[in-house]
């Protein structure tokens, strides 16, 4: 009897005896065994639940990982590049090219901002249902790419804005085509900010497995160094592109962001075969949810009892049972079996749901207090791109003797704060944690309660800083009006004449609540994407992005509000003029508002606090 190998040929006989190629039956065998268990530990690496470019099971020592979650995280940082270069200046593009008045172009900026983010509902629905994560990164990426490029064609040709005002009265707004060609390449760059946005944090946390200790702890630190990514793109707009666009040309620096977004995509098909791809759904994860609310309100009179037959609570092979959980009990009647749920063997989804599917649809419903209670921090956020600026506008900036800051490049310690933050908690507070508390770094909850706490807090201290300079301008006894937009006035420069103060007593509110968006952010992040049904984490990441959107409309309305009933007090909070109002108390309402928030917030975390319970797989037409 021989035994064949690479190595040589072996006779059989005595365990120790040296075949042809001098290695012994026992040192083969040896050899053998090392080799099986080899392919046994490949055939582990291989992930159940994602696969490659091919559609074959993913292989973790192939694909995924760092390289090709940077190569999403270049998609990020372009995206923030183009979207907020074109937001944080765009309101003196309308004023001084377009020549519309300050309150529209002041809306047209909100509502762009506040649609970009609603469309990431949009974006999720389609990345979940029909696209996958990756297929509606490019396309959308395309979508942002063709808008910046009209965008720069816009701002270039004189033919589409009006021609440059000759004096106040001779000074023509913008042609109704002119507007339309603005606000197609706008609203296609909004369109292309939803899609992204919904889907590149969920795919860039596809690349690290979850089930691995080691990729677990990777996919923490990403979440954080995807918001510095964020960050850092925020920073470069605020200050390159804002100088490019007012020194040298709008057509120049919309041009850039082209090239940018041009390159990201390009890199992030060069990643094609590095990435992995989670498995799809077979149905709309929306659909899932609007068929569970319609059986469970058709089935609304009958009585829940423990002795009732659920349709899917025994799986296929398994002795186990999957019981619906006691939580939002109302929803288990849509998996209770009656008659005329199944006709011919086959079920009527709107009458009859599995209970996995009711479990997913209630893990969707238990994400929704936490979201609430974080939306008015985005309205806190608003401030400060808005009233923090126009404090500023009024007040000493000058560093040295000759360079004056530009109000609206206060929002840098904004951003610093935020690049800071997370850094320090990056290279700082997580190793700590791992270390002595033998788990990385605070849990999402406990994120977004500090970043809710200190917003609160830096709308306090905005108040304080607001009535001391309200007195400094009441000592001046001669009030500046903030000037209405004069023809020659393009770049939106504020006038010369300014209160005797400086400027910098602003920094603590914008770090405090720079620092607060980055715990609030990365928290909300890490929350909706490990919290939500597999099948449902595009979609709940575009419900979170849809809190940055509400309270973008949230301000607006407050403004309103506030505005209207003061007003008709005869004692106006927001007046034409800051200098006039009481901008203090208002920001003292948020502060109110935040604390109170907080302690609606602090509820709902304990509620959340809980460890969710895994859904339990079933046939693929049971699942969403």
């Amino acid at each position: 009897m021989e035994y064949i190998n690479a190595g040589g040929v072996w006779n059989g006989g005595g365990g120790g005896r040296p075949g042809p190629a001098g290695i012994s039956l026992s040192a083969w065998w040896w050899d053998m065994s090392i080799h099986h268990r080899s392919l046994e530990e490949n055939m582990s690496r291989q992930m159940t639940d994602a696969v490659d470019y091919r559609g074959f099971p993913a292989d973790i020592s192939k694909t995924g990982g760092w390289l090709p979650a940077a190569l999403i995280l270049g998609i990020e940082i372009c995206e923030r590049l183009t979207t907020m270069g074109i937001a944080v200046n765009l309101v003196t593009y309308l004023i001084g090219s377009m020549h519309l008045p300050s309150a529209e172009s002041a809306n047209i900026v909100t509502d762009f901002m506040g649609t970009s983010f609603m469309l990431c509902l949009l974006g999720g629905f389609l990345a979940d249902s029909f696209f996958g994560r990756y297929l509606t990164i490019a396309i959308f990426t395309l979508l942002q790419l063709t808008g910046t490029g009209m965008l720069t064609v816009v701002s270039e040709l004189p033919q589409l804005r009006p021609p440059p005002c000759t004096s106040a009265q001779n000074c023509r707004p913008a042609s109704n085509v002119q507007r339309f060609m603005f606000f197609l390449s706008l609203y296609i760059i909004s369109l292309g900010t939803g899609g992204l946005k919904s889907s590149v944090s969920g795919f860039g946390a596809d690349q690290f497995d979850e089930n691995d200790d080691r990729e677990k702890t990777q996919m923490s630190y990403f979440f954080n160094r995807f918001f510095l990514f964020i960050s850092t793109g925020t920073l470069f707009a605020v200050t390159v592109l804002v100088y490019v666009q007012d020194r040298v040309g709008r057509s120049l620096a919309y041009g850039i962001c082209c090239a940018a977004m041009a390159a990201a995509l390009a890199l992030f098909l060069l990643g094609t075969k590095k990435y992995r791809y989670k498995k799809k759904s077979l149905e709309s994860p929306l659909l899932c949810v609007l068929q569970v609310m319609v059986a469970a309100l058709r089935k609304r009179k009958i009585a829940v009892s423990g002795d009732r037959f659920f349709y899917g609570d025994q799986q296929q092979g398994k002795k186990k049972r999957i019981l619906p959980s006691n939580k939002l009990g109302f929803l288990n009647k849509a998996a209770m079996m009656e008659e005329g749920d199944i006709i011919q063997s086959r079920r009527n989804s709107w009458r009859l749901c599995a209970v996995s599917r009711v479990e997913e649809v209630k893990m969707m419903i238990r994400l929704l207090p936490v979201w609430g209670t974080t939306i008015l921090f985005w309205t806190v956020y608003a401030q400060m791109i808005t009233f923090s600026v126009e404090q500023a506008a009024t007040m000493e900036r000058a560093v040295g003797k000759s360079f004056q800051i530009p109000a609206g490049s206060f929002t840098v310690f904004f951003v610093g704060a935020i690049i800071i933050t997370l850094a320090i908690y990056d290279r700082l507070v997580m190793p700590w944690w791992k270390k002595y508390r033998g788990f990385t770094g605070l849990t999402s909850l406990q994120k977004i309660g500090i970043g809710l706490l200190l917003s609160s807090i830096g709308m306090a201290t905005a108040a304080a800083v607001e009535t001391k300079r309200l007195a400094v301008a009441r000592q001046v006894a001669t009030p500046m009006k903030m000037p209405a937009p004069a023809a020659t006035n393009t770049a939106g420069t504020w006038p010369e004449n300014t209160l005797p103060i400086s400027a910098f007593i602003l920094v603590p509110q914008f770090i405090l609540v720079g620092a607060a968006e980055a715990f609030v952010y990365t928290g909300q992040l890490d929350f909706f994407i490990t919290r939500s049904p597999k099948g449902m984490k595009t979609m709940s990441t575009g419900i979170f992005l849809s809190t940055i959107s509400l309270g973008f409309f949230l301000s607006s309305l407050l403004v309103s509000a506030v505005k209207t009933i003061t007003d008709e007090e005869g004692k106006p909070w927001l007046g034409d003029s800051i200098n006039n109002g009481r901008l203090d108390c208002f920001y003292g309402l948020l502060a109110v508002l935040s604390a109170l928030n907080f302690v609606c917030y602090l509820f709902c975390a304990v509620k959340s606090s809980g460890k969710e319970e895994e859904v339990e797989e079933e046939d693929d037409d049971d699942k969403c």
